[in-house]
This record gives C-alpha cells, structure tokens and sequence, in this order.
C-alpha cells in the first residue's frame, strides 16, 4: 500500500510527519491521512515524495517492488561490499521460504 511506503521511508530517514509536512508545504494533517490510508497523495505529490526518499514513483506506489539505491560517494570497494551484502540477504532469505 501507497500508505505503508510513506509511513516506512519517512522513517527510515528519520523524518517526521511535521518535517515531511514542511518540505512539502502541506499539513502534519496530510501526511497523517496519507499514513493511514484515509487520503491518497496527488500526482504532484507522489513525484515530490519519489524526489524526497531517491525511490521511484513505482516503488512508491507499491507497482515496483525493486528500489533503487543510491552509491554516490561509495568507492568502488564500499559499492561492491553493498552489492554482495544483498546478494548475500537475498539468498537467505529465499532459503527460509
């Protein structure tokens, strides 16, 4: 659900509803609709959101479960640890289904 990746990026970046609100020039109120599912954001909004979080405007509308992440700044080393980290997770995780 749309509602559910809001909810999770905001806080994996450590943002609040307020802070979220601000950069979007909306109400707490908004976000806190679109969080629990009452309202959906409009397209404006689902683009400012994708910008905001570096996701795509598929993955926040849960139509792409693939996300993208961003290596800027990572040396080439730091870039191939992070890949064979998910690779790694990603291999677990289909052992324990």
């Amino acid at each position: 659900m749309v509602a559910d990746r809001i909810k999770t990026l905001r806080e994996s970046k450590g943002i609040t509803q307020s802070d979220l609100a601000k950069k979007l020039g909306i109400t707490r109120s908004s976000v806190n609709a679109w969080e629990m599912g009452i309202s959906v954001p409009s397209t404006q909004y689902i683009v400012e959101l994708a910008i905001i979080f570096g996701v795509s405007t598929d993955y926040l509308l849960n139509v792409d479960d693939s996300a993208t992440i961003k290596v800027d700044g990572l040396t080439e080393e730091d870039t191939f640890i992070v890949y064979n980290l998910i690779h790694y997770l990603q291999k677990k995780n289909k052992e324990n289904i």
